[in-house]
């Protein structure tokens, strides 16, 4: 062990001030020209459909990798703007000034593939300029301006990449063709589908379907509709894309590789990533399903799921979060609702309690990357309705989707079903119940084959009997209810909570297992000492606080 001879220097050395550190480019391709980004974020167009909507407050979302250009985009826009502006006092001989307030989202509160809706009303905008990869989920409020960017490509490079893997096309004869494709991209690239379907097709590869960008998450290629030689739409129901091969431009999302994985026959990247640039990837999808599904036999012995909102601009988020509420409910299971911005494990590392997670966003930002380091599951909507089912009924056929638009209301029961095992009859001043918790079906892990007694912690029905008084009245889930309507003794402070009867599950946990419950005293309530006076703090703002009541203010 080195002695210390001094104390550590804990302060900068007047060497190393900053205006003697060297300048680092975080970017080192060529700066754009004004015309390049003209081109890139489509100024034109925003700014026709900002002047054609009459907007007077615009907010404009960039992804992190574009909010160095977002500078330079504002005065583009701003100068397309006052042009436009003089362009329609000419025509109407009317007198009216670019007076739009132009706002810059630095960073986002979700995931950046969705709008901020929460940041721009901040700025109270009335549209959200989107750049950059879109989900294109619908939003609740603001109106949305899609500019997914126009980014170069090689064509010529991708058609010989796509050919080389196809190898020589086979016979005009339309029986005897049995290359079937399928080209699409990612929505940055998704200008070059068509150009590289052309060349695909003049090279003699007949069955060539390309795709254009459209909101339609579950349709058999998510957000995509499939387009003919001749332009015109395909309906899905007549493909069938177990006898087409895709060709991606660009690297996907985890969710569209997990959608695809067992709908086309084989798929194709071509990487447009600087590290591995021209390189046709196939990506080993059926590894990623089963990792999916080994996160699903986890949640299954799950008790107690986090409902996590990853969304407050997506429509109709709530009715989700309601449906999944309910079904959970329904499965004998707790479930907590948190609000959470960008998802990270430490977040999620302060509920240990909650066995397991499901993510209500979008389709793409609802799925976690497997590496992400979270200490329990984390797993979509149609995941979580696999979890829930019995072990009989659970059989994985390789679908997936994510986001919420698949999920429906559970089905209601029939009003003249058959009674459950709680109805009570009525007998005089006794009561009969009837309580099914010992005929319930075992649950096992299936990955380690243990007895599982805590999956469904709300199914316990001990302290939740119903019981029927001679009057026809039902006293309630107690204890020590009695058929004679006494009053019962109300829980002493400290006890754990009930939920219907039920103890709940987080209550349980913060009394048996969490080591710190909060600030409190160290005394009982005998030994409870005399807390000192009161002093007033400092008040004010950081730039002059004041003492007391008769200080002065500190500037």
């Amino acid at each position: 062990m080195v002695e210390l001879k001094a104390a550590p220097v804990l302060s900068t050395p007047a060497e190393n001030t900053f205006d003697q550190v060297e300048p680092v480019s975080i970017d080192s391709s060529p700066r754009r020209t004004d015309a390049e980004l003209r081109a890139v974020y489509e100024v034109a167009r925003t700014a026709k459909e900002i002047r054609a909507g009459q907007r007077k407050c615009v907010a404009l979302q960039f992804p992190d990798s574009m909010l160095g250009d977002s500078p330079r985009v504002v005065q583009l826009l701003r100068a397309e703007l006052d042009a436009t502006a003089t362009t329609t006092t000419t025509a109407t001989t009317e007198t009216t000034t670019a007076d739009e307030k132009v706002y810059i989202l630095a960073d986002t509160s979700y995931s950046a593939c969705c709008v901020d809706e929460v940041a721009a009303e901040h700025a109270d905008a009335d549209v959200v300029v989107h750049y950059g990869r879109s989900c294109l989920s619908p939003t609740s409020r603001l109106p949305v301006i899609y500019v997914f960017t126009q980014h170069e490509l090689d064509v010529d490079d991708v058609v010989q990449s796509f050919a080389k893997e196809l190898g020589t096309p086979v016979s005009d004869d339309a029986t005897e063709n049995t290359q079937k494709l399928v080209i699409m991209a990612d929505v940055t690239y998704q200008q070059h589908v068509a150009p590289v379907a052309d060349r695909l097709r003049g090279l003699g590869y007949k069955n060539v379907l390309a795709t254009k960008v459209v909101h339609r998450p579950l349709g058999s290629i998510p957000n995509r509709a499939i387009v003919g030689a001749d332009g015109a739409e395909v309906d899905d129901e007549t493909i069938d894309l177990h006898e087409y091969a895709v060709f991606h431009i660009a690297q996907p999302p985890k969710s569209l590789l997990l959608a695809l994985a067992a709908r086309v026959k084989s798929l194709y990247i071509y990487s447009t990533s600087e590290d591995s640039a021209g390189e046709l990837l196939a990506p080993r999808t059926m590894g990623l399903l089963g990792r999916r599904y080994a996160k699903v036999l986890t949640l299954a012995t799950a008790g107690v799921i986090g409902i996590l909102v990853n969304t407050l601009s997506v429509k109709n988020y709530l009715k989700a979060v309601d449906a999944i509420r309910k079904r959970i409910a329904d499965a004998g299971k707790k479930s907590y609702l948190i609000v959470v911005g960008k998802l990270n494990p430490v977040k999620l590392a302060n509920f240990a309690e909650i066995e397991g997670w499901v993510v209500v966003g979008c389709w793409e930002s609802s799925l976690v990357e497997d590496d992400a380091g979270f200490y329990q599951p984390v797993v979509t909507p149609f995941e979580l309705e696999m979890a829930l089912m019995s072990d009989d009924e659970r059989i994985w056929g390789h679908k997936w989707w994510g986001g919420l638009e698949a999920l429906t209301n559970a089905p209601e029961k029939e009003a003249d079903g058959e009674a459950t095992a709680e109805e009570s009859t009525t007998n005089g001043n006794t009561a009969e119940i009837s309580d099914d918790e010992d005929s319930e079906v075992p649950q096992f892990d299936l990955r380690t084959g243990r007895l599982v007694t805590t999956s469904r912690p709300m199914r316990n029905r001990g302290h939740n009997k119903t019981v029927t008084n001679g009057n026809g009245t039902t006293a309630g889930a107690l204890p020590n209810a009695t058929g004679n309507g006494a009053l019962s003794i109300r829980s002493k402070a400290g006890e754990l909570a009930t939920i219907n009867g039920v103890i709940s599950p987080g209550a349980e946990f913060l009394r048996s297992q969490r080591t710190w419950q909060g600030l409190g005293t160290e005394f009982d309530d005998e030994d409870v000492v005399a807390s000192t006076a009161v002093e007033e703090g400092r008040s004010g703002i950081a730039r002059g606080y004041t003492v007391g009541e008769d200080a002065q203010p500190r500037t």
